[in-house]
């Protein structure tokens, strides 16, 4: 009797050529797999209704000098600024709670490089909500002025550009709290609660005044909103930058790097 031997080798991310996945690739998976899921289907679909809801609200109750473009953008940012955050810890703890971590780090070995693709796609969401409020603006913008408003289209191109790092700050800062906690539940709720905590503190304990000028999140990021940021403000948005996002991103990636998957 004679035996066959089989290939049961794993397959493997390389190529025929030997080459890894390219990184941009795994980016692409990774903006795939953000509507991949239903929390995240309907978070992008509650993200798109809430911004065009902005422009409903402002067209609707706005006095006729507001219904111009800048106003159009600023309050469209709001639901995005504050929603895709969510995505973001979805997207950081969706290989722990849906259990495809294994799957993916088996086909990935290199999790630095999954993590790497989840943080440019978190980037590239921010980006995509930020040219799409542009759009939604513009044409807000158009139809506020056939109703018989400002329809003003002169903005400072600052507000723009910082408009898009608000968007980059809060998705990184939710990127960074799923990959530390890895629990969405939690990671969600310590999103929220912790700068809401902090700025409480910050108002009403005298002695930490100082610090949360430096260090509240919400006050730091408010002069984004507004044109010509002095050095000043972009120091402490530096600083608080530092503290609610790339501390909290680089212990979650060394967790990440260290933690066994079963």
């Amino acid at each position: 009797m004679t035996a066959v031997l089989q290939n049961t080798q794993t397959p493997s991310v390389r190529g025929e050529s030997g080459r890894a996945v390219p990184l941009g690739r795994l980016t692409l998976v990774e903006l795939r797999k953000l509507a991949d899921t239903r929390a995240g289907l309907w978070l992008l679909i509650v993200i798109g209704f809430a911004t065009v809801g902005t422009s409903a609200i402002l067209l609707g109750w706005a006095p006729d000098n507001e219904l111009t473009f800048g106003e159009f953008f600023a309050f469209g940012l709001l639901p995005s600024s504050v929603l895709l955050p969510v995505l973001g810890i979805l997207s950081m703890t969706a290989e722990w709670s849906q259990r495809t971590a294994l799957t993916t780090f088996t086909l990935v070995p290199a999790r630095e490089r999954v993590i790497g693709a989840k943080l440019i796609a978190g980037v590239l969401i921010a980006a995509a909500s930020t040219a799409a409020t542009i759009v939604l603006a513009a044409a807000a913008n158009l139809l506020g002025r056939a109703l018989g408003g400002d329809g003003g289209w002169s903005v400072s191109g600052s507000l723009i550009w910082q408009g898009l790092l608000l968007q980059v700050i809060f998705v990184l800062m939710g990127l960074a709290f799923g990959a530390l906690l890895m629990s969405s539940p939690v990671a969600i709720v310590a999103y929220f609660a912790l700068p809401i905590v902090w700025s409480i503190l910050g108002e009403t304990i005298r002695a930490l005044r100082t610090a949360a000028g430096w260090l509240d999140i919400n006050v730091t990021t408010a002069p984004l909103s507004e044109p010509d940021m002095t050095g000043g403000e972009y120091a402490r948005l530096g600083v608080t930058a530092a503290v609610w996002v790339l501390l909290p991103l680089a212990l979650g990636v060394w967790r990440m790097l260290r933690r066994e998957v079963s």
